[in-house]
């Protein structure tokens, strides 16, 4: 078994009358348009058999979309669909988008221009359309959004029946909050059978000027801590070895449910078995500013990765005031002065952007000057991008030639040191999860997260041993197994194998009948568009499966009934 390389309609509607009386959960199904024609696809118009085609899913953008992707690909495997990595060989493409940069949703339009030519079905899903639901991208289309994804099989099969769904509504819990989203405990295909991406919440408490994920996303909803725990339990039980935690920001965890990412990030800790690792997303300054010593104490712990992802962003507070990110540079120095005390290897990763409109040369020069002090092994350079609909897009803007040298300026300081020189010849206790880029290694990861390359050796995949290192660069080190190392294997069981779904097996329809009747967190409604989806009448939709295929075999058997009829009639004329 081999991991990736390393790099990240309702069933309550088709339910018998007065099943879900007490459900007000709708969609929005527009008019049936003609199937498209193309090699690999029959149209199916009104015989078609749900679970019987192949999928293509593609995911651009962050953590938590990835983690979206995979419980969307799950849930298709889980009801019988097949699914591809060849776009060409698939009768439907689920296009699960990113909104952060202008180059990923260029590339996302740019997959729906291409699904569309070779004339295949197409659902678009994640913080494009979601944010932009009218958008020409969309025109003709349907929607999963974001926190819809568990009801993404129902927007395939109406789709593949030439309808066009869209689900875009907030769900919210039995006290009116914005719940997390969809269950957690939903089947999966992970990306990388031993790393489990766990979404803590979704949306974020901030209004940055610049977001557009913020359309997408909305306002903070958290999960139950004790859905979280017990999803880290499960994962745990399939061999899974590294947890990660996303969110749009995983320091504002908790803040509207009464708790907070120290006392869920705990728990964690306690529930996962000595060997396997946890490492927390990105969090903005404002909200673990007030955690500082809780996350020193945290960071130390042996199953926790000493890494922080703090994007500062800008580092000239008239910038960060400009941006709306409701700290200043004082703050974001307070936490990762705090953190380095506390633990001087432990990595810090940040993110900047470059001529943010109203950036002069003096404010960039901050920015520069903190840059140079801290040399933050992992710097994420944007170039600004005038995101459509945000404030930010309205400010007037830095010459696009300014930009781009700005950006160039700052490239180029981070390429001029090199944070693992003078580690030659240290050991480390690392634990292997991933493949390289390049397929030629096994990447391993010390306690401060640090990228390790070692031999491909079948025995090292998914194991804890000590390396020494025998050279550096600037985005890893080479290690070599210290002679007489202890290779631990920390999964308490065989992981699963590459592309198996997480849960449950496949093939057991009480589990699909269970996953269609899944609710959301807490007792939750939709407020999504206003015209329901035709309720059935009586029959489970197993039933209905069953049924559907009875009739078209029955209707095949009437077609070769009546051609021989036809033939033996002919036979008779001609005699």
């Amino acid at each position: 078994m081999e991991p990736p390389t390393s790099g990240p309609v309702d069933i309550e509607d088709f339910a018998p009358p007065g099943a879900g009386a007490n459900r007000a959960r709708k969609a929005h199904v527009l008019p049936k348009r003609a199937s498209r024609k193309h090699a690999n696809h029959t149209p199916i118009g009104d015989s078609y058999i749900p679970g019987t085609e192949t999928i293509y899913v593609k995911t651009w953008g962050c953590g938590h979309n990835n983690s979206d992707g995979e419980y969307m690909a799950g849930l298709l495997v889980s009801y019988g669909y097949k699914l591809t990595d060849t776009p060409e060989n698939a009768q439907l493409w689920v296009l699960n988008s990113c909104a952060v940069k202008n180059p990923s949703e260029e590339g996302f339009n740019n997959m729906v221009k291409k699904a569309q030519a070779a004339g295949k079905e197409v659902v678009v899903a994640g913080c494009v359309p979601q944010g932009q639901p009218e958008g020409k991208f969309a025109k003709g289309l349907s929607i999963v959004g974001v926190q819809q994804i568990d009801r993404v099989v129902e927007v395939v099969e109406e789709t593949l029946k030439g309808n066009t769904v869209r689900l875009i509504g907030q769900r919210k819990m039995s006290n009116n909050k914005k719940a997390g989203g969809a269950r957690l405990d939903l089947p999966k295909v992970r990306r990388n059978p031993l790393v489990e991406v766990i979404p803590i919440s979704t949306g974020c408490l901030n209004q940055c000027t610049y977001c557009k994920t913020k359309h997408a996303r909305g306002e903070l909803g958290s999960y139950p801590p004790s859905q979280i725990v017990q999803r880290v339990k499960d994962v745990i039980g399939e061999g899974v070895i590294e947890i990660w935690l996303t969110s749009e920001d995983t320091g504002a965890y908790g803040r509207d449910i009464g708790t907070d990412i120290t006392v869920l990030l705990q728990e964690i800790l306690d529930a996962m078995p000595d060997g396997t690792m946890l490492r927390l997303g990105m969090t903005n300054p404002p909200y673990i500013l007030e955690h500082v010593e809780a996350m020193c104490r945290l960071l130390a712990h042996p199953r926790m990765y000493a890494y922080l992802h703090l994007p500062v962003q800008a580092c000239a507070d008239e910038i960060l005031y400009r941006m709306k990110r409701e700290y200043t540079l004082a703050d974001f120095r307070k936490v990762v002065d705090g953190v380095l005390a506390a633990h001087p290897d432990m990595t810090v990763a940040t993110d900047i952007i470059a001529g943010f409109p109203g950036e002069t040369e003096e404010d960039f020069q901050v920015t520069m000057d903190v840059c140079q002090e801290y040399k933050f092994p992992c710097l994420y350079i944007n170039q600004f991008f005038a995101r459509p609909g945000t404030p930010a897009a309205r400010m007037e803007k830095v010459d696009t030639k300014e930009v781009k040298g700005r950006t160039k300026r700052l490239s180029t300081l981070f390429q001029s040191y090199h944070p693992h020189a003078g580690k030659e010849g240290r050991e480390y206790q690392v634990l292997c999860a991933e493949l390289s880029n390049d397929k030629k290694f096994y990447v391993a990861h010390n306690k401060s997260y640090e990228q390790i390359l070692v031999p491909k050796s079948a025995d090292l995949l998914g194991k804890q041993f000590r390396v020494k290192i025998i050279s550096t660069g600037k985005f890893h080190m080479m290690g070599e197994v210290v002679e007489g190392s202890l290779a631990n294997a920390p999964a308490l069981v065989t992981p699963l194998p590459y592309g198996s779904v997480s849960g449950g097996s496949v093939a057991d329809p009480r589990r699909v009948e269970k996953l269609k009747a899944a609710e959301p967190v807490g007792a939750s409604k939709d407020a999504a568009t206003a015209v329901a989806l035709k309720e059935d009448a009586g029959w489970s939709t197993t039933q209905y499966l069953f049924a559907g295929a009875f009739v078209l075999l029955l209707g095949d058997l009437v077609r070769v009934a009546w051609r021989y009829y036809e033939a033996n009639s002919a036979a008779n004329q001609t005699a």
